[in-house]
């Protein structure tokens, strides 16, 4: 093999690496609890209960 080729799959290797890091970091980010869930949707349901409808055209 050249020195490129090896080179392209070890920068390749390192994208995956970086991906799969980051895709971990934002599974436990948004690993949220029950109850968080819960009050997010009281406050979504709140929100659009005060929000006026847009007219349809």
């Amino acid at each position: 093999m050249r020195w490129w080729k090896i080179a392209g799959l070890a920068g390749l290797a390192g994208v995956a690496a970086t991906g799969a890091v980051i895709a971990r970091a934002e599974r436990k980010r948004r690993a949220y609890t029950p109850e968080e869930i819960r009050s997010r949707l009281h406050e979504r349901v709140a929100d659009s209960a005060t929000r006026p409808e847009p007219d349809e055209a």
